[in-house]
């Protein structure tokens, strides 16, 4: 019964120990600057973004790929891209087009 116990106990305590360094590692940038960078709503945001648009979902992926790649998303539904830097301005599609809406 003591070792069923122990067992039990280790388990849930590998559990949590496995849930919050996932969750450390999500949030940190490998290489010279480490730090913890800011979590975004991308889906969201998105939706937000790309409500007018006239292709939607071709939109709100787009969107999504460069939110994920910069941590950012512009104000409004057009226009403001600038806001975001150079991340999200200069990312471009396979035929040079500006990926990002």
């Amino acid at each position: 019964m003591a070792q069923l116990r122990m067992i039990l106990l280790m388990g849930i305590l590998i559990f949590f120990v496995s849930q919050v360094s996932t969750e450390i590692q999500s949030k940190t940038v490998s290489g010279a600057n480490r730090r913890l960078m800011e979590e975004v709503d991308c889906d969201g945001l998105c939706l937000t973004r790309c409500s007018l648009h006239s292709r939607p979902n071709v939109c709100t992926r787009a969107c999504g790929t460069c939110c994920v790649r910069c941590k950012c998303v512009p104000p409004g539904t057009f226009g403001n891209r600038e806001v975001c830097g150079t991340c999200y301005t200069d990312m471009t599609t396979h035929g040079n087009k500006t990926k990002c809406p």
